[in-house]
């Protein structure tokens, strides 16, 4: 049920449907005007036998008088169809004498010199004809006349042919517009497949071609041009960014271990210094093993390590960790945890995320505030949220602090580099669960909606 709605609402079926009420009018007009011709046609050969049995019973009573016509009227009335033609013989008071009319009808003149007239069949229908008057004179009177409606029975076949041909075209046209949509709805669904799993973060997915040739393989053509330039150039800039970090880390290694060298030779005014430059050191290699275990995570290097993970252990472990730091800013950390919150991933990794939001947390919460980390099964799959007290980050700017090197304005100020949640995300990724940014009122609320085990 939910794919036919899904088909009634293409762009294909709804076409079809245009059509259908396109082909209908059509259809209707055309039959009126098809009905129309052939009662014009018809009605036009019933008088014209009128005209043609008046001369002839004219033409007969002045060559043989009433003797001469009787036995013609008897043989006519015998072989027409009833109610297609009436035959009236009266004498000069309209008294019949030879017909299939019980009575002389009541006449009335019409503009184009013929008579019309109405009477009351034996079955009780009342019949409705035009004809003309003969006057056989001095005898009496010959009325031949034909039904109004000599149509009626055609255009009843004609319509109910029209009907049973308008309602077997509809049914086609509409099995036909499923069919198109369903084809359609096909392709557009592999298409959207493709794109969400490369929305999710799997670059090397393609468009799906069929080979056809069609307006659906030629925008799959392009769409997968465009792709293959986006993952070259992202991979570049990753390439780049992984080989900078690579390349840089051991020269940093190498000044701090000077710098260390020379703080035990340093004097006690110099110490500050030097100690400062170790700390700007450290933030830089601090930076680049950010950068490095990203790209790790991203290559899925790490795939072999993935096991059963208990988030709740995870999530005590990682409060442990960080409560000496909370109660020195004075901020209450709580740790609320549920049984059964199992995961499949790896566990240095999620708690390298969980730390990574813990340490934020901390670090834009105030004195006095409080920051939450709590672990708990949901469904089909385990939450794993870390909420704080602090600022929190503006709706508009949730998507962008995911990425690398990103930073708020007001956080410029603070230590960092603008890697923690572009690691969360890639660990994310890499254990196929959404990561959400949330108002907390006030503060944020990060959630990780994992997999369960079972799911997994």
């Amino acid at each position: 049920m939910p794919r036919l709605k899904q088909q009634l609402r293409t762009t294909t079926f709804l076409l079809t449907l245009r059509y259908m009420v396109l082909f209908f009018l059509s259809a209707t007009i055309l039959m009126a005007v098809i009905n129309w011709a052939i009662g014009g046609y018809v009605e036009r050969r019933a008088d014209d036998a009128v005209e043609v049995a008046v001369r002839t019973f004219g033409g007969l009573y002045q060559l043989g008088g009433l003797k001469a016509i009787a036995p013609l009227i008897t043989a006519r009335q015998a072989a027409e169809d009833r109610g297609d033609a009436f035959y009236l013989l009266a004498d000069r008071d309209y008294k019949a004498v030879l017909g299939n009319l019980p009575t002389w009808p009541d006449l009335q003149a019409t503009e184009d010199g013929w008579v019309a007239f109405s009477f009351l069949r034996d079955d009780g229908e009342t019949v409705s004809a035009r004809g003309k008057v003969v006057a056989l004179q001095p005898d009496g009177w010959l009325l031949v006349a034909r039904e109004a409606r000599a149509f009626g029975a055609l255009e009843q076949i004609l319509e109910r042919a029209f009907v049973a041909v308008l309602g077997v075209t509809l049914l086609l046209a509409f099995s036909g517009g499923l069919l198109m949509s369903n084809d359609v709805l096909r392709r557009v669904n592999s298409i959207n497949r493709a794109a969400r799993q490369i929305m999710a973060g799997d670059l090397s997915q393609r468009m799906p071609t069929t080979g056809t040739r069609d307006e659906f393989d030629e925008l799959s053509r392009n769409l997968n041009a465009m792709l293959n330039q986006i993952e070259s150039l992202m991979g570049s800039v990753r390439h780049m960014s992984d080989n900078v970090a690579h390349d840089l880390r051991t020269p940093l290694t190498r000044l701090r271990n000077r710098l260390e060298t020379l703080r035990a030779k340093a004097t006690d005014a110099e110490i500050d210094d030097i100690d400062a430059c170790l700390e700007d050191a450290d933030g830089l290699l601090s930076t680049f093993g950010s950068l490095l275990s990203i790209a790790r995570i991203e290559s899925g290097a790490s795939d072999e390590a993935l096991g059963a993970v208990d988030l709740t252990a995870v999530t005590r472990d990682a409060c442990e960790l960080y409560q000496a730091l909370a109660e020195e800013k004075q901020i209450k950390l709580n740790c609320e945890v549920a049984q059964g919150a199992r995961v499949l991933g790896d566990r240095n990794l999620i708690f390298q995320a969980l730390t990574n939001l813990l340490d934020n947390a901390i670090k834009y919460t105030p004195p006095m505030g409080t920051v939450t980390a709590r672990a708990q099964p949901a469904d089909d799959h385990v939450l794993l949220t870390v909420a704080d007290s602090g600022p929190g980050i503006p709706e508009t700017r949730r998507g962008q602090v995911l990425e690398r090197f990103y930073r708020l304005d007001e956080s410029r100020s603070a230590p960092g580099a603008g890697l923690g949640l572009s690691l969360v995300n890639a660990i994310a990724q890499r254990h196929k669960a959404t990561i959400q940014l949330e108002d907390n009122q006030p503060g944020l609320r990060v959630c990780l909606a994992f997999p369960a085990a079972q799911a997994a």
